[in-house]
């Protein structure tokens, strides 16, 4: 089942989010005050972020988190996958399948969907390219600001 964050999940999420961050699918360390900060958001009902909650038998087992935006390159709404964390004992379970239908299904109005993945991560790619995703080529810059 995936159903949408409650502050309830808070804890949950956080713990989730430390799981994600120290795992081989993240390149480089984040400050964990950053979590707080998201969830933060979250429970402020933040327009441009979402989380739904992936549960399998009764228990929550991980996370995916979203980002809104638009894009002139695409003339609409582009739905950042941000994030999609399975915990280890729960991946294979067709649990990332069915969290992508839903995030389609959930944003009809969206032009493009687009996420990120470690280069070596050939299983996330695998789902991905099945899904229908394909690789864009860009190199991605970024400029982090204090």
């Amino acid at each position: 089942m995936i159903r949408r964050y409650t502050p309830q999940d808070r804890q949950t999420v956080y713990e989730m989010f430390v799981e994600f961050y120290n795992s081989p699918a993240v390149l480089h360390n984040v400050d964990t005050q950053y979590f707080s900060n998201t969830l933060d958001q979250l429970d402020a009902g933040s327009p441009y972020t979402e989380l739904f909650i992936l549960e399998y038998e009764q228990s929550v087992v991980g996370y995916g988190l979203v980002a809104l935006t638009y894009s002139n390159e695409v003339g609409g709404q582009v739905v950042w996958l941000e994030e999609l964390y399975v915990r280890e004992q729960y991946r294979s379970c067709g649990l990332g399948k069915q969290y992508f239908q839903f995030v389609f299904d959930n944003y009809p109005a969206a032009k493009r969907f687009r996420l990120e993945v470690e280069p070596n991560n050939t299983r996330a790619i695998s789902l991905y390219e099945r899904l229908g995703f394909t690789n864009l080529n860009y190199l991605q810059y970024v400029r982090d600001i204090d």
